[in-house]
């Protein structure tokens, strides 16, 4: 808190004004004596718990920057490998450092479905994906098209929306015993690559 010195207020009228018996003290103009101060407390205000809104008001059609952040180390993240100094971890990276979306997103669906399928180790998916992606894709559940059998699962083009900087959203329909579905991922660039850091499949 803060201390502050305001001068006193009265609503007292005034008494009225006599000859002085003593010569009265001078004080400076615009000074204040001690019998004319008391002590305020004013709440200090802090500052805000977060640096950013929860909230953010998007226009449609507008394009969303993407929120600024200072440069060098960013706080640490729950994809930060272990060694990282404390409140350090993985970095923002721009889409000018990053390979093309599109490989990359072909390549995430693929392996991803196929791990699914039983195809392949889920393992392989892991650096692709955030801790939390690949935490469900272990859980045991998925899609009942991609369980069991020996069908390959066929991807078809892949289509990429790029929202903001570093960040792209990619979808496409896969295909696997004569049936089609849905399957999108955002992208979010990190330490140079791309990471799925949501998945959606159909």
């Amino acid at each position: 808190m803060t201390v502050r010195l305001t001068p006193a207020r009265t609503t007292d009228p005034e008494p009225p004004m006599t000859a002085p018996s003593s010569p009265a003290p001078t004080t400076e103009p615009g000074r204040l004596t001690a019998a004319t101060l008391r002590l305020v407390v004013v709440p200090t205000p802090q500052p805000p718990l977060e640096e950013e809104p929860l909230l953010r008001l998007v226009v449609p059609g507008v394009p969303v920057p993407r929120p600024p952040h200072r440069p060098g180390p960013r706080p640490r993240s729950e994809d930060a490998d272990d060694g990282f100094p404390a409140g350090f971890g993985p970095t923002w990276s721009v889409r000018a450092d990053l390979p093309d979306p599109q490989t990359a997103g072909r390549r995430l669906l693929t392996l991803t479905l196929e791990a699914l399928a039983g195809r392949r180790p889920l393992l392989q998916v892991q650096p692709l994906t955030s801790t939390g992606v690949y935490a469900a894709l272990t859980s045991g559940r998925r899609p009942p098209w991609c369980a069991g059998g020996t069908a390959p699962v066929l991807v078809g083009p892949v289509h990429v929306c790029e929202p903001v900087d570093g960040v792209a959203e990619v979808s496409a329909v896969a295909r696997r015993s004569g049936r089609a579905h849905a399957v999108a991922a955002r992208l979010e660039g990190i330490d140079g690559r791309w990471r799925c850091t949501a998945l959606q499949i159909g």
